[in-house]
């Protein structure tokens, strides 16, 4: 084995033990982030779902345990309350609120309904669908609980202003005003939209989201531009975009997987090119997506006022860029598959440049920044003398995407499950995408 090898196999393995140790086993919330105890998310839910059958196609867990907790969380899911009340439910019309309390499982304060935190929650479970195809009682009431959680999702209710998906509802005010337009994480909630066999919404809201996308050049690289690289993450953890193309992309004769890869490649020579002068940029350190950040706050530093933030989906691309100096490595881990010969080396090169301040028992904390180590309190984290800014934490939809697409590029194994799934490929074939594995039969 590689020394890149064994990084990786160490660096999976901790991952997992993060999503394996904190969520809760007998009712599978798991929390939105950690050690700080705020709320679970629905959609680390989703992250933790697909990480049990990393844990138990690796062997750091047995397919027993790793059955155990699948059903335990798919189970309690299903039993939560769904209905219009503002308060004493989980969800409604098949859909559940972005967080809910750690300790019931309801309606965390005011959150929104999130039709995108659902579609991650739905993608983890149709997964487990595919992975537990034994015929023991427990892992046929898995395909059973994960069939019926995306049966109940009432994706034609979330369609407000046809044929396009709304983000969010809420019972105190009702829709939000904004859609799902322009390219970014949501192209795997259309999917699954699409796929429905109890509530599909028409085939022409693909068309309509592929009419909002910004097709740019940036740094050389000309692609369909989404600023944070999570963007163009989410949908290929699970979906295998290689060699199949939509309308949009066979005008330009190239996939969406390619069109990930330029978008890693602009993002890492924006990093290299510096042209806001932070710390540590370049080869082997960069990485601009949604993260923690230390403080919201502005400074004077290098000559310039400079603005800082604490959570925030930080990005570079044509269309936006926002960027404060705070990277994080779920950006990287996350873009393995796309970029192996660059990711893998920056991640290596950040482990052993930060030490322990950046990378402990559960792989990477969510985000760090060199530039900032001024002093004053802060909202997260904190500063390490003559290093920076490291946070403390772990977000699970930032775990999420380094652990999984380790094991994409390593295995394929999220992809080989999610080709044979039936409504991954109903819905891949309702938006019009054609060749590659889906001209073949189900394997």
């Amino acid at each position: 084995m590689s020394p890149n090898e064994a990084f990786l196999d160490t660096l999976e393995a901790r991952t997992f033990r993060w999503f394996w140790d904190v969520t809760d086993s007998a009712t599978g919330l798991t929390p939105d982030r950690w050690p700080t105890r705020t709320f679970s998310s629905v959609a680390a839910i989703g992250f933790s779902l697909s990480a049990y059958v990393v844990g138990a196609e690796r062997g750091y867990v047995s397919r027993a345990d790793a059955t155990r907790r699948t059903l335990a969380t798919l189970r309690h899911l299903w039993l939560l309350p769904q209905g219009a009340e503002p308060t004493g439910v989980s969800g409604d019309h098949g859909f559940f609120y972005h967080f809910l309390n750690l300790d019931n499982g309801r309606r965390y304060e005011t959150v929104e309904l999130s039709s995108i935190d659902t579609a991650l929650l739905l993608m983890g479970a149709l997964s487990c669908q595919q992975y537990f195809a034994g015929g023991s009682p427990d892992e046929v009431a898995i395909r059973a609980y994960a069939d019926s959680l995306y049966r109940r999702a009432d994706w034609q209710w979330f369609v407000r202003r046809p044929p396009i998906v709304s983000m969010s509802w809420r019972p105190e005010s009702g829709f939000n005003s904004s859609n799902w337009t322009g390219y970014d994480e949501a192209s795997f909630l259309y999917v699954l939209a699409l796929g429905s066999p109890t509530h599909a919404i028409d085939s022409t809201a693909w068309t309509a989201w592929t009419a909002t996308y910004e097709w740019r050049s940036y740094y050389g690289h000309a692609h369909v531009n989404f600023a944070p690289l999570f963007g163009h993450q989410y949908t290929q953890v699970w979906i295998d975009m290689r060699g199949i193309r939509d309308a949009f992309m066979r005008e330009r004769g190239m996939d969406y997987f390619e069109n990930s890869r330029r978008a890693v490649l602009a993002q890492r020579a924006y990093a290299i090119d510096n042209p806001e002068r932070w710390l540590d940029y370049g080869a082997d350190v960069w990485g601009l997506s949604a993260s923690d950040g230390p403080k919201d706050t502005t400074v004077d530093w290098n000559a310039r006022r400079r603005r800082f933030f604490t959570y925030s989906a930080r990005g570079a691309a044509a269309t936006e860029v926002r960027d404060d100096g705070t990277l994080t490595p779920t950006a990287v881990g996350g873009s393995i598959p796309f970029a192996p010969e660059i990711a893998v080396p920056a991640l290596v090169a950040m482990r052993r440049r930060y030490g322990d301040a950046l990378f402990t028992a559960y792989g990477f904390v969510d985000a760090f920044n060199p530039t900032y180590r001024f002093g004053g309190s802060l909202r997260a984290g904190h500063i390490v003398a003559g290093i920076g800014w490291f946070d403390t934490d772990y977000l699970g939809i930032d775990q999420g995407p380094i652990l999984l697409m380790i094991e994409n590029h390593r295995s394929g194994l999220l992809w080989r499950l999610m080709r044979q799934n039936p409504y991954i490929r109903r819905g891949l074939l309702r938006a019009g995408f054609r060749g590659g594995w889906l001209a073949e039969s189900a394997r």
